[in-house]
C-alpha cells in the first residue's frame, strides 16, 4: 500500500522544470532514468525509439538554435532527443502512443531522481534540421520530441510555482 501511495504521489508531483543549475548528472543516474523509458508498453514489443543523449556544449546549441525554448535546451546539464525508429514500429498510431508512454516514463524516472525536466515539443517544426545534426536519415527516424534534464534551479522554480489545475474527474469520465 505505501509503494502505491508513493508512485500516486510521484505521478500527482511531476512538473515541467525549465530552469536548471550547472551540476553534473552521472552517466549511471542518466542511464537509470533511460532505462525507466525502456520498459514503457509498446504495440508487440516492437520498442520503437532511439534516444541521442546529449551532453556536449557544441551540440546543445545546435539544437538550441533550431527551437523557441533554445535557453531551456542549452542550461540543461543533458537533453534526451528523442525519435521514432520507423523501421521498428509495428503501426504509426500504436508507435507513437508507445512513444507517449516511453517519454512519460523517462520523466517519471527524473522525478523519482529528485531532478527536473521539460518535454519539448515545439522544436519538431525542425525536424529535419534535428536528423541532419545526428545524421539520421528522415525516413528511418522521426523527432519526436527534446527532453531537456537537469538539476533544479530551485529558488527560480519556486518563484515560478502557480496552482496545477487539472479538470475535475466528472468532467472527463463517464461509466457505463
Amino acid at each position: 500500500m505505501d509503494a502505491e501511495n508513493n508512485l500516486i504521489k510521484l505521478i500527482k508531483s511531476r512538473r515541467s522544470i525549465r530552469n536548471f543549475v550547472y551540476e553534473k548528472i552521472s552517466n549511471d543516474t542518466i542511464k537509470e532514468i533511460l532505462e525507466c523509458g525502456r520498459w514503457a508498453p509498446s504495440a508487440n514489443n516492437c520498442q520503437p525509439w532511439k534516444v541521442c543523449v546529449v551532453i556536449h556544449p557544441t551540440v546543445k546549441r545546435m539544437l538550441a538554435e533550431l527551437s523557441n525554448d533554445g535557453g531551456i535546451i542549452e542550461n540543461a546539464y543533458v537533453n534526451f532527443v528523442i525519435f521514432l525508429d520507423v523501421e521498428k514500429g509495428s503501426e504509426r498510431v500504436k508507435d507513437v502512443q508507445s512513444l507517449g508512454a516511453f517519454i512519460q516514463n523517462i520523466l517519471l524516472g527524473v522525478q523519482s531522481k529528485g531532478l527536473g525536466a521539460v518535454w519539448i515539443g515545439e522544436i519538431l517544426k525542425n525536424k529535419e534540421r534535428v536528423n541532419e545534426i545526428f545524421k539520421l536519415p528522415m525516413e528511418k527516424f522521426e523527432l519526436m520530441c527534446v527532453i531537456a534534464m537537469g538539476v533544479i534551479d530551485e529558488p527560480v522554480a519556486n518563484q515560478k510555482i502557480k496552482e496545477r489545475e487539472r479538470y475535475p474527474l466528472e468532467d472527463i469520465i463517464e461509466f457505463y
